[in-house]
């Protein structure tokens, strides 16, 4: 067995990216908290002694954040604040040589699936017994529930398989497991993530298993929510749908990144659907659950998308009327195919097209939010900010989405983590108010 310095060690561990690597951290802390490491997230007092970075490498945006805060506590160690510094995530696996040769003040760098090289670097024990256990860094009634790695989709523009690998699932015995033990510590709420929710149980079962593993989490005692991220459009389980409308805790919400609409950009972006299907499945979604709430997300400016294209794609928005939406602009990855065509959009063309969609999207959630003033709504709250209790309906993630707002005052009381009817008296773009109700 290995032991130790006497010298106690404090590990800060800083996460940059998706809720994925949210996971990847909550799981290192575990992991380290067994070896009795004293361990914290993103903490602002500087004493820890060792600095874990989980970055993330999705596009220039996110290299770059990952790139400063590398070099920040590069910084530091340099000055002598810092004992060791190690670099783990996604821009790790994408980059390591490169990174090794540009920042060698890092003392080693790992890959996305290198937790047990890390633990063995650190002189700990990897505990195969500790699997699926974590350390939550979210407040404690939600959790994002892995459900499954990697991806298998040939997208055109995605370097997540260069990063994650293939496909691969997670037992659905395992996972009820896992949602039993974060049940039994206070969880409320499960927002299941992957990098494709819609291909869960292809790899494992031969068969897609979705519907399948929201009937058993639904079980879960204690589990009063569960939200659905990261779907993907092409063959989606529809039979999904049907659970959702069976049992009560499955929240009528659904994340479901079309990327765009045009048939020129599905076919270039390699998305294995057509506009006419992408019309069809929303529309048979919003049948199927009429007061589903549907977020998506769409891209900007990817090689080959002209001013028609865009046109659709601004229409479409317009006409859908989705309740949650989200755009990100082209990022031009190194090893993608779309990387092999030419990045033939100037980047204010790409801004400007993605500031128009955005700003007709506000115009449309202030008319959907404007629609809920008068009605009541069960409402998690998750904090208090500003003079507000700040909470969110079943039809809205963390972080990401519209949240309700319930002034705190000396006569209100609300416990964080607590549900809480609600009724709302006014709106905003993004934003509801409103007053608790017995």
């Amino acid at each position: 067995m290995k032991v130790r310095s006497q010298q106690a060690n404090k590990v800060n561990v800083i996460t940059l990216g998706c809720s994925k690597n949210i996971v990847d951290s909550e799981v290192l802390m575990g992991q380290l908290r067994a070896n009795q490491f004293e361990v914290t997230h993103e903490a602002d007092k500087s004493d820890a002694n060792i600095v874990i970075i989980n970055t993330c490498g999705f596009i220039d945006n996110a290299k770059q954040e990952s790139i400063d805060t590398i070099l920040r506590y590069a910084d530091e160690k340099e000055a002598g604040k810092l004992q060791k510094l190690y670099v783990t995530g996604c821009l790790s696996q994408r980059y390591k040589d490169d990174l090794e040769v540009e920042i060698p003040q890092v003392d080693a760098y790992f890959g996305t699936l290198e937790l047990p090289q890390l633990m063995k670097t650190l002189e700990a024990d990897y505990k195969h017994e500790l699997v699926g256990e974590r350390l939550l860094t979210t407040p404690q009634h939600y959790a994002y529930f892995k459900i499954a790695e990697g991806c298998n989709r040939p997208c055109s523009f995605c370097a997540i398989p260069l990063m994650r690998g293939k496909h691969v699932d997670r037992p659905i015995e395992d996972l009820v497991r896992d949602a039993k033990r974060l049940a039994s510590m206070g969880t409320k709420e499960l927002i299941l993530i992957a990098q494709d929710l819609t291909y869960y149980g292809l790899q494992a079962y031969g068969e897609r298993k979705l519907a399948d593993l929201l009937r058993h989490l639904s079980d879960v005692e204690g589990i009063e929510w569960i939200r659905m991220q990261y779907a993907y459009p092409s063959q989606f389980p529809l039979d999904a749908l049907d659970v959702m409308n069976e049992r009560a805790n499955i929240c009528k919400y659904l994340d479901m990144p079309l990327q765009h609409v045009s048939d020129n950009m599905l076919k270039t972006m390699r998305r294995g659907i057509s506009r006419r299907r992408t019309i069809e499945l929303v529309d048979t979604i919003r049948q199927r659950v009429p007061n589903i709430a549907l977020r998506t997300t769409l891209i900007a400016g990817h090689p080959g998308e002209t001013q028609q294209d865009f046109e659709d794609l601004y229409d479409f928005v317009e006409q859908t009327r989705f309740d949650r939406l989200g755009i990100f602009t082209y990022s031009h990855e190194d090893n993608t195919h779309s990387f092999t065509l030419p990045d033939d959009v100037p980047a204010d063309v790409k801004q400007d097209r993605a500031d128009q969609i955005m700003e007709l999207q506000q115009g449309i959630s202030m008319e959907l939010n404007e629609q809920k003033v008068g009605q009541t709504y069960k409402v998690l709250f998750d904090r208090k900010e500003s003079g507000y209790f700040v909470g969110r309906t079943e039809f809205d993630s963390p972080e990401v989405d519209n949240e309700v707002l319930v002034p705190a005052t000396k006569n209100t009381f609300v416990r964080l983590g607590d549900f809480a009817n609600v009724k709302i008296n006014e709106a905003s773009d993004f934003d509801l108010y409103g007053q608790l109700v017995s």
